[in-house]
């Protein structure tokens, strides 16, 4: 047990002096741990072939997650570029009152996530331009960025179209529809708890300090003069939620969506190809003048998702290594067995979910490993597995976006220009999702029971 805890150790620490002390990223803490684990696993009698098998394999499991982050750097520098994100600014500082703003910045990021059935396409679009709107409104950005990541994580957990949520329900052996109408238990209350908190601490904020009118202006102003701002405009981003609606594949969908921005940039703003060729590849450069505005739409670009990737490299090949030497069966497996009762297995399956979140940082590992540990512990204690898959989750979609070197908030923080640490207290979806499924468990509201797959006598929750 020792042995097997050591990588998730040295990363945990790593991480909090990185965070704490040497401000450099997880870059360097998640290497050290994937030389820990090597060293670990050749202790353990590992080949090195082995191990470099299990990097390759786990790297392999975030290909497709890669060209999705490239394409992602290429929309943002498009839809920019295109005026697509600026209009949207535009529309939403002249229309949104501050008093319902923060609650907006999560709900309609919810209803878009939903419908596409991604968090990091709805986060790098719209999520950008509330943080816009915050700004011209005199709210926090990490704020903001709270309110705005609990929205899209809402349908990354609950849209069928998303592939979470249909990873979740594969490795519990559960259907689609199924899952999804279990999870509305815990997703629905946590939403509504979400947006009720942000309404309060909006109020309190625009009621205390008020819009800044001048600075509202010159933010309108700086919109009006480098971009045309056309109502018509918005049927672009409408025309993108048509594509993925058609259930074109993930990445063709979002080439297509990066070309539509590129298409308005070409016929609407008079870009040349130059200027949109550097928007896709280093990102858009604004010259408004007003340097809040110039700081928030100067991103995008295929380079700025460079040092996101590197880290969903390295974080997959930790997983990888992880996951061959065995050391999550460990961890698990020691923990099962001190299990008694239907309470404490779904707690103890939140746990695991946790414990690979923080070692691996990766939502694709942190829903399959503990799916796959667990799925027998459940059926043996008379667990329906939609509770396992509900689980699964809870963490491994939405609570890794505490964990500060996951890919999700390194991603977030990358298109926000903050530091993970900065917003994670704001996300309060992802802090209330695990707590509510912890609640049920403890209660066992909503805990689906079914016939144990064996003759034993289990202690009720």
């Amino acid at each position: 047990m020792p042995i097997a805890l050591l990588p998730i150790a040295v990363l945990v620490i790593m991480a909090l002096v990185s965070i704490t002390v040497w401000d450099i990223g997880m870059h360097i803490p998640l290497m050290s741990a994937v030389a820990v684990a090597v060293i670990v696993g050749r202790f353990l009698g590992y080949t090195w072939q082995d191990l470099e098998h299990s990097l390759v394999q786990g790297v392999s499991r975030a290909l497709p997650a890669v060209f999705i982050l490239f394409l992602i750097g290429t929309i943002i520098g498009t839809w920019i570029e295109g005026g697509l994100i600026p209009t949207i600014i535009y529309s939403g500082l002249t229309a949104i009152s501050p008093a319902v703003f923060l609650p907006l910045a999560c709900l309609v990021p919810a209803v878009v996530s939903l419908v596409l059935g991604t968090s990091l396409t709805t986060i790098a679009t719209v999520g950008i331009a509330f943080m816009a709107i915050g700004e011209g409104m005199g709210f926090p950005p990490a704020l903001v960025a709270g309110a705005v990541i609990s929205g899209a994580f809402f349908g990354d957990k609950l849209s069928p179209l998303s592939d979470t949520t249909n990873l979740a329900a594969a490795m519990g052996g559960v259907k689609l529809f199924d899952h999804i109408r279990h999870m509305l238990w815990d997703t629905i209350p946590a939403l509504a708890i979400s947006a009720i908190l942000y309404a309060f601490i909006g109020s309190s904020i625009s009621g205390n300090s008020g819009t800044d009118t001048s600075q509202l202006e010159q933010l309108l102003s700086g919109l009006d003069s480098q971009f045309v701002i056309h109502p018509l405009l918005l049927l672009v981003p409408i025309a993108a939620i048509g594509l993925m609606l058609l259930r074109v594949p993930a990445i063709l969908t979002l080439l297509m969506i990066s070309l539509l921005g590129a298409a308005t940039a070409f016929a609407v703003q008079g870009s040349t190809i130059t200027d949109i060729m550097q928007s896709m590849s280093a990102g858009f450069v604004s010259e408004t003048g007003v340097e809040f505005l110039d700081g928030l739409l100067s991103r995008g670009g295929i380079e700025s998702m460079l040092a996101t990737i590197a880290l969903v490299i390295i974080a997959t090949a930790l997983g990888g290594i992880l996951e061959e030497t065995g050391a999550f069966k460990v961890l698990v497996g020691s923990m099962i067995s001190r299990i008694k009762r239907p309470s404490s297995m779904v707690a103890g399956s939140l746990g695991a979910g946790f414990t690979v979140a923080f070692a691996s940082g990766e939502q694709y590992v942190s829903i399959l490993l503990p799916a796959r540990a667990f799925v027998e512990p459940y059926q043996k204690m008379g667990l329906d597995p939609v509770n396992l898959t509900r689980a699964a989750e809870a963490v491994g979609t939405v609570g890794i976006n505490l964990v500060p070197w996951s890919v999700p908030a390194v991603f977030a923080a990358g298109v926000f220009g903050l530091a993970p640490a900065e917003f994670i207290p704001f996300i309060f979806f992802a802090i209330l999702v695990p707590l509510i499924n912890l609640i049920y468990a403890y209660t066992g509201f909503t805990i689906k029971r079914t016939a144990p797959v064996e003759d034993k006598t289990f202690v009720n929750a």
